[in-house]
């Protein structure tokens, strides 16, 4: 096929595509990040209606529709409604073109939008970059689009969804089952090292939390983080975790300090952990191997 014979030839080509991708991907992002946590919140009040037969619609926002979820209904404007055209739909350019407004009604649409779009865009692209073209490309990419949507709905309602974390976990053990031999690329990762991963991924950030609950009486994390991890895990093997448990826990109690003191609040105030371990898992995936082999050269270099 030319268009494969092309993208496989032309790194420069694959990577334009993979952006291009990336934006589209990122598009959909978005809606994910938006709908999945509303789509629970219905089935949780559904469940507690059937539980105590209560009526649980009107606790549903007005304008909500009665069929909700990824496919219907169409997107629209969060202000008057009004359904968002194909054309007005296009990634980062559409918001450009209207000037971050709504076509229709003239209110402000949140920059989150473009911005999740071009990180998503930027991200596949640099994945593209790193592992050129091949499917451990792709499965990079689809690793990618997982920590984008749990890093903002995570941010959003402190939630990590089920629905999200645990389709992870299990693609990457069912990954594994084709990882190339020793010397190839980094992903995926031997169905040893995956499983180990997963399973000392949860084990761990479970094992914390039980030590902190029963030394302080208070919850430091949800089982979520623990699902995630256990996810980062079985996609980057076992020799990774402890690489992203420390960038995590570094780099979120500086940013929960300065965002704590620029807040005013106090450090009872919760912080969303799922940001920084997705952050640090996608680190590890683009420069972990490397990182790690460096560091251990620092002890077996010749004197």
């Amino acid at each position: 096929m030319p268009v494969i014979e092309l993208l496989a030839s032309s790194p420069a080509v694959f990577v334009g595509t993979c952006l291009v991708l990336g934006l589209a991907v990122g598009s959909f992002l978005n809606v994910v990040i938006y709908r999945l946590p509303v789509m629970l919140d219905r089935a949780w009040r559904e469940q507690c209606r059937e539980l105590t037969g209560e009526a649980v619609a009107a606790t549903l926002p007005a304008a909500a529709p009665g069929r909700f979820n990824l496919v219907v209904p169409r997107s629209a404007c969060p202000a008057c409604r009004a359904p968002i055209t194909a054309l007005q739909n296009i990634p980062l350019i559409s918001w450009l073109v209207l000037r971050g407004r709504c076509a229709h009604c003239g209110k402000p649409i949140s920059v989150r939008y473009p911005l999740v779009e071009a990180l998503s865009g930027v991200l596949c692209a640099a994945v593209a970059w790193k592992f050129g073209f091949g499917w451990p490309a792709l499965a990079a990419m689809v690793l990618t689009g997982f920590l984008i949507a749990l890093t903002f709905i995570d941010v959003d309602h402190q939630l990590l969804p089920d629905g999200l974390t645990l389709p992870l976990l299990w693609l990457g053990l069912l990954l594994s089952l084709w990882a190339g031999p020793a010397g190839g690329a980094p992903l995926p990762v031997d169905v040893r090292s995956s499983l180990i991963g997963a399973i000392a991924g949860y084990v761990s950030l479970w094992s914390v939390y039980h030590l902190f609950r029963l030394l302080t009486g208070k919850e430091g994390m949800g089982y979520g983080d623990f699902k995630l991890f256990a996810a980062l895990g079985a996609w980057l093997g076992w020799q990774m975790l402890l690489p992203i448990i420390l960038v995590a826990a570094a780099v979120g109690a500086v940013v929960g300090i300065v965002m704590l003191s620029l807040r005013g609040q106090s450090r009872a105030t919760p912080i969303a952990f799922g940001p920084f371990l997705a952050a640090a898992g996608w680190l590890m995936l683009m420069f972990g191997p490397r990182l790690v082999a460096g560091y251990l050269r620092l002890f077996t270099a010749p004197p």
